[in-house]
């Protein structure tokens, strides 16, 4: 069979060929790719001349480079175009490339060639970024369990392979909640409250499914506007009980045992390794070395923020009290918080929206990039695409020194949601930026969002926190664009987890700047400039309910601590979640609900003992902005300084990177002076 994976993609910049992949190609395409990958394997083992870094380390960083980007396209996919088929050759091929990572890292031959480099690095002149490479390559094989026994060594290939299917079915169980649930309404006095453009979103909705009326679904873009401003209470409270039960309603999409199949699992794989935990294991790699540093890091931020956020909730009390209700419940926060907003700044993100196109916001970022890091973003029509609400981009940079343009990635951009592609926002890459035989191969990035579809007289308006996803997701790809390595392992976004938030986080950071908003907060129909009062209420509501977020943020790094560092006191998977959380829970319980088993970020999304990495890099991206605050947001000398540290991938350990750019360590004292003054 002619399978065009195998083959060098005859397309613009070797990008994948959409169009001519069928998905009975992924498999077989794997497979063959395996053996291939495998077979580099035996020429670096078998090669009879002494090992050295290049024929050993160098070797083994640009081995498997096509079943690198075979898996990146098909696992992308499965995350923004999956289908039934796609899912079952998923849990086909997972645990094939899970047994082949596991063959790869407990080659015993391969590890004494690796041992012996590194024992004699000492003899070597290698640059700092080979230096990284060496010394990454030696700990991943460590980790890996390269000193363990054979038996040993069997054991951990077993449980490597059940948590990549365990993990995956986790995923894909959400994804069927989500997907099955949906609340059908005719009578239109249900949905009270609820601005026109939504209401039309509904309805189309509801045409999709050949009904009358309306549909809601747990899709973000449909059920967040209703918790915001649906006055139905009894309408939120059904709708964020079907939410919060996603994975926990004792059906075959139940989450539950799995959750403890997974955590029992990790422990057992860290205890082979020599740890006492799992977090311990994770966090050895990390900034946060240990878990005592992280529940630290959290105590600290939970002691100053915890009355600021009690004072929020008791402001919304207020309001609520104001229409009957004694006991604020958490189904009722976005709809007072909204209120409170608009009381406050007079602030309604649907009188906003008309001044957020999607279009504009974009197009607001891309300029952004150009300011700073002199990117250029070319739209073409002549890579292909997996669906046609993608659009493709060619990035170039700007070369001072020989006032060319250079090419520097090609970009992909995906914003709406469709049945095939699970919730939230995400940047991800198809191939790696790497540089062999003097040629700099450059990467293929993605940018997934799910933003409301344009409608027949409207097109894609966003809230202001949409703008500020679509920020945060292309801080990642600027991240990937810019990357400028020798070895792919080291690019682009493959940095110490609790770093590689540093640049999306950075980028938020814009869309409070009341210089920057002038540039593109324009209405749609008319163009006139958002008004300056609300520009300055925006920049002033920065920080509106951060005492709430970053109580909901703790809560979620320190239940993914206790999962992770002590398992076996995880009986009933809901009063552990209630017992871990309860310092951070500003809302009564509800026994119904949970948000274990629908949290993707820690059983499937690669979180796991790192959720708290999100307030960690907040410490660093509001300690980075601060310097550019105090010295112009735009300023190109920082801006340069700050393009090396993104360009810089992971060749060096991440604190050297940062203090190169700041010239100090980042001060935790910068957050909470952004956040609570």
């Amino acid at each position: 069979m002619h399978n065009v994976l195998l083959e060098k993609f005859q397309t613009p910049h070797h990008t994948a060929p959409f169009n001519e992949i069928k998905e009975e190609y992924y498999s077989p395409a794997i497979q063959q790719l395996i053996r291939s990958s495998e077979e580099e394997i035996t020429q670096i083992v078998e090669n009879p001349d002494g090992p050295t870094f290049e024929n050993v380390i160098e070797a083994l960083a640009f081995s498997g480079e096509k079943l690198d980007v075979v898996s990146n396209i098909f696992f992308n996919l499965n995350s923004a175009e999956t289908n039934d088929e796609i899912q079952k050759i998923a849990q086909e091929i997972s645990p094939l490339l899970t047994e082949f990572s596991a063959k790869i890292s407990q080659n015993s031959k391969l590890f004494d060639k690796i041992k012996k480099v590194y024992d004699e690095k000492n003899t070597y002149r290698l640059t700092e970024e080979q230096h990284t490479l060496l010394d990454e390559t030696y700990n991943g094989f460590v980790r890996s369990g390269a000193l363990l026994n054979d038996s040993q060594k069997e054991r951990l290939k077993e449980i490597n392979v059940q948590l990549s299917m365990k993990s995956l079915q986790f995923g894909q169980n959400v994804l069927a909640e989500t997907n099955n649930y949906f609340k059908h309404i005719t009578d239109e006095n249900d949905l009270k409250g609820m601005p026109e453009p939504i209401l039309q979103q509904y309805r189309e909705e509801a045409r999709e499914r050949n009904l009358e009326g309306f549909v809601i679904t747990l899709q973000y873009p449909s059920f967040l506007p209703l918790m915001t401003y649906a006055e139905n209470r009894e309408l939120r409270k059904e709708l964020a009980l079907a939410n919060g039960k996603k994975g926990a309603q004792n059906n075959e999409f139940d989450n539950r045992n799995l959750i403890k199949e997974i955590i029992s699992l990790k422990h057992e794989k860290a205890q082979l390794l020599g740890y006492p935990s799992f977090a311990d294991y994770v966090l050895e790699e990390r900034m946060a070395k240990s878990p005592a540093q992280v529940r630290d890091f959290l105590n600290q931020l939970l002691l100053k923020a915890k009355p600021f956020a009690e004072k929020e909730i008791a402001a919304l009390q207020e309001l609520a009290k104001a229409d009957g209700i004694a006991q604020l419940e958490s189904y009722d926060h976005s709809f007072y918080a909204e209120k409170l907003r608009k009381k406050k700044f007079d602030l309604d993100d649907e009188e906003l929206k008309p001044y957020f196109p999607l279009q504009k916001v974009k197009e607001a970022v891309f300029e952004l990039a150009q300011t700073l890091f002199g990117l250029r973003f070319v739209e073409v029509n002549t890579i292909p695409k997996y669906h046609p609400d993608v659009k493709t981009y060619e990035v170039f940079e700007h070369q001072k020194e020989t006032g060319k343009d250079i090419f520097k990635a090609v970009l992909y951009t995906d914003f709406h949601p469709r049945k095939g592609k699970r919730a939230g926002a995400w940047m991800t890459s198809f191939k790696n930026q790497f540089i062999r035989h003097g040629e700099n191969s450059r990467p293929h990035i993605s940018v997934v969002c799910n933003f409301s579809k344009p409608t027949a007289d409207t097109p894609s308006l966003l809230t202001f926190q949409e703008v500020t996803t679509l920020f945060h997701e292309f801080g990642h790809a600027i991240h990937g664009i810019l990357a400028n390595t020798t070895y792919p392992n080291l690019s682009g976004t493959s940095v110490k987890w609790d770093f590689v938030e540093l640049p999306s986080q950075f980028l938020e950071n814009y869309c409070y700047e009341p210089e920057f908003l002038k540039s593109f907060a324009q209405h749609y129909q008319t163009g006139e400039t958002l008004p300056e009062e609300k520009i300055i209420k925006l920049s002033d509501s920065k920080n509106f309910m951060e005492g709430y977020q970053t109580l909901r943020q703790i809560g979620f790094g320190i239940l993914d601590m206790a999962y992770h560092t002590d398992p076996e006191k995880v009986g009933d998977v809901k009063t552990f979640e209630a017992e871990e959380t309860k310092a951070t829970n500003l809302y009564p319980s509800n026994p119904e609900t949970m948000m274990s088993t629908s949290f993707s970020h820690i059983f499937q999304g690669g979180y796991s003992a790192g959720y708290y990495s999100y307030k960690w890099a907040e410490v660093l991206d509001a300690d980075a902005f601060l310097y550019f605050k105090e010295n112009g947001i735009f300023n190109p000398e920082i801006a340069a300084k700050y393009k090396i540290l993104l360009s810089s991938g992971g060749t060096k350990d991440p604190m050297e990177l940062y203090k190169d750019f700041r010239g100090s360590e980042p001060k935790v004292e910068s957050l909470l002076k952004r956040a609570f003054g």
